[in-house]
């Protein structure tokens, strides 16, 4: 067994990489391309990024923030990616530990920071993400039982059902691409604490959305992107939801 702080410190790391991986996929999974080939290259001016221009975070500083070959800025947007799924990678080891829903944990946190910066990026979300993401939540929790099949299933008919309401009431409320993520958040956690990422979701996307209207950032018809807030919630839900659940009960006596 490692020390705390070297385990803590390899799974950092670790997530750091996978967020570099990450920001490839967000990059070019709507465009339809290969995550693979060709291998990472300037934007702008298609010069191939040597592996010591491509450490995260750190090369991203070394070169202040600019391409080496055309100069071109960096989107700041690269190291966050990073930096936000190495931090959700030490929060998950924490809560779960070696075991096996560490690794549910974070093939569910890889698809909401994927998502989020895609739809940040295009305001889509990719139903090849959302509709293998339903069938593997489903299938992870048959496998280790994390949740049950029937709360499994249950999750799926209440997240997406949920967004399936709005869409029937309210045409232009919400997307396709939010029915598919809610489904996709209720096959991972559960109805429960599906239904919890989507009130959080609500409320955080809510609070910004007036933020926004209040500081005249956005118009009363310009759209905000749902999927990040819904997101946040699904990640909330899957490493704190049992405690916030609890803190509740007991708060309001239920």
């Amino acid at each position: 067994m490692l020390p705390p702080v070297l385990a803590l410190s390899a799974v950092a790391v670790f997530g750091l990489c996978i967020g570099s991986f990450l920001n490839v996929v967000i990059a070019r999974l709507p465009e339809g391309k290969s995550l693979v080939f060709p291998p990472s290259t300037c934007p702008r001016c298609g010069h191939l990024i040597a592996w010591f221009d491509n450490i995260p975070v750190l090369s991203w500083l070394l070169l202040r923030c600019r391409c080496r070959s055309c100069r071109a800025p960096i989107s700041w947007r690269y190291p966050a990616g990073e930096l936000l799924t190495a931090a959700l990678f030490v929060a998950a080891f924490l809560r779960f530990g070696i075991s096996a829903d560490l690794v549910v944990a974070l093939i569910f946190l890889c698809g909401l920071v994927t998502i989020t910066g895609i739809d940040l990026d295009r305001q889509i979300i990719p139903d090849v993400i959302t509709l293998p993401g339903i069938a593997a939540g489903f299938v992870l929790n048959l496998a280790i039982g994390r949740v049950s099949w029937l709360e499994s299933l249950l999750g799926i008919l209440v997240g997406g059902g949920i967004f399936f309401l709005i869409i029937l009431i309210s045409p232009s409320g919400m997307g396709g691409g939010d029915l598919k993520l809610g489904a996709m958040m209720g096959a991972f956690l559960g109805w429960q604490m599906g239904l919890l990422a989507i009130l959080l979701g609500v409320l955080t996307g809510g609070l910004v959305a007036v933020a926004l209207l209040a500081f005249g950032r956005k118009g009363r018809k310009d759209a905000v992107p749902f999927g990040p807030f819904l997101a946040l919630g699904g990640a909330v839900s899957m490493l704190w939801g049992k405690q916030i659940l609890a803190w509740y009960f007991a708060r309001f006596g239920l």
